[in-house]
């Protein structure tokens, strides 16, 4: 399989690979990283339908709380924040 031009993101401050044509989620999956956010109690939650209807994968991106990874395609400079719980925008820094 032959993967889109390399591209750098950024997840919780750390700068990683990515390639064109990869959603989010298979981004940080491919980095070894399989939690996506916290729900209210703290548990880890990570990718699960792949079609942007459980919201199970949202996070930050770009500022943007609640943004499906699934359905989010990387892009070069993108950044991703994990976030706790629903991630209201007055919660975000």
């Amino acid at each position: 399989m032959e993967r889109g031009a390399r591209v750098r993101i950024v997840v919780d401050g750390v700068t990683q690979d990515a390639f064109e044509g990869e959603s989010v989620a298979a981004a940080i999956m491919a980095c070894g990283q399989n939690d996506l956010r916290e729900d209210e109690s703290g548990e880890p939650r990570g990718y699960f339908c792949g079609m942007g209807i459980c919201f199970d994968c949202v996070m930050t991106i770009d500022g943007v709380p609640n943004t499906r990874t699934c359905v989010t395609w990387v892009r070069d400079g993108l950044t991703v924040e994990r976030q706790r719980g629903a991630g209201l925008a007055s919660d975000q820094p």
